[in-house]
């Protein structure tokens, strides 16, 4: 009897540290001991600049994202200089830079050389978000010494189809689901014009994209000229740019997603179905998206980690050491 119990407890125990643990060595509370006040310092940064500026929430958002895609999530994408990932074309409208410095700058004054930029921009990425989500982030990455401008091409692109955009998401170990919903983080931000625009006029011999919604497509136009303002801004989840909430699902089903990318997740049957679990339409076995981000959110931050030798922990974000 003594023996079962003992198998038991060990049981729960190797379930408990399961569930903090990530892959490849990170883990819920890798600084702990080390450097106790990294999170917090993180926490605190972050929510100033963004207090300042909201839209670096899905800044850094998706520099996380650009981040993870490129080399793993080891912050490849903040070294600057010639050739670089922030020079790649899919890179250049990245913003939040300054916040990750910032924080850097600050935990190195706690705790020299302990924490990595590739775990400060993972928790950045969490903390940026609001509206009730929260999720922990393993941590205990460390910084690639690497990064080329040309390993950002396969980055997803705006006009991507659903098949390239599964493809592109399997080959990092991410699932059907896992594409929806870190795409959901559209939920946030804004887009520039160039990168739809083809959408409003010549997308088809009869003029405009026919799965844009009619009523919506003046509206577009007008934010969107045919011949300039490549560069103006327009909210990826119409009505609701700064708030993160399923908005943005629902836009996709009433044909008012903004990059063809995103409209493309409604009118492919693979991906509609997940879009419309976060809708939590009759029929379909809900999704919580708040939950469910978070969870892939943990599972993107874990792609490509780097621990070992070809690695190390940057003194300045922008600079190998």
């Amino acid at each position: 009897m003594e023996g079962s119990n003992l198998f038991k407890v060990v049981f729960l125990l190797l379930i408990a540290l399961a569930t903090v643990h990530g892959q490849k060595g990170t883990r819920v509370g890798f600084y702990s001991s080390s450097c106790p006040r990294a999170e917090s310092i993180v926490r605190s940064t972050v929510q100033s600049h963004v207090n300042s500026d909201p839209t670096l929430a899905a800044g850094l958002l998706r520099m996380h994202f650009h981040d993870c895609f490129v080399q793993g999530c080891d912050a490849s994408v903040l070294i600057a200089g010639d050739g670089t990932e922030r020079t790649a074309p899919a890179n250049l409208g990245l913003r939040g830079f300054e916040v990750i410095d910032d924080a850097k700058t600050q935990i190195e004054a706690a705790c020299p050389g302990v924490v990595s930029c590739a775990d400060i921009l993972a928790l950045a990425a969490r903390d940026s978000v609001s509206g009730g989500l929260s999720w922990q982030v393993p941590t205990g990455r460390k910084d690639g010494r690497v990064s080329r401008a040309s390993d950002a091409n396969n980055l997803p692109a705006p006009n991507d189809s659903v098949d390239v955009q599964k493809q592109k998401f399997s080959a990092k170990g991410l699932n059907t689901q896992d594409l929806v919903t870190l795409v959901g983080g559209h939920t946030i931000g804004t887009t520039a014009c160039q990168f739809f625009r083809d959408r409003l006029y010549n997308f088809t011999a009869n003029g405009a994209d026919p799965s844009i919604d009619p009523s919506f497509l003046p509206q577009l136009r007008a934010l969107c000229p045919q011949n300039s303002g490549g560069s103006n801004r327009v909210a990826l989840d119409n009505g609701s740019q700064n708030k993160f909430d399923t908005s943005y699902f629902s836009n996709l089903r009433n044909g008012r997603g903004i990059l063809e990318s995103d409209q493309a997740l409604w009118n492919d049957a693979s991906t509609k179905s997940f879009v419309q679990r976060y809708l939590g339409l009759r029929g379909l076995l809900g999704l919580t998206f708040n939950v469910e981000f978070g969870k892939s959110m943990v599972k993107m931050s874990n792609i490509g980690v780097k621990t070992g030798a070809d690695s190390e922990i940057r003194k300045i974000c922008s600079a190998i050491n």
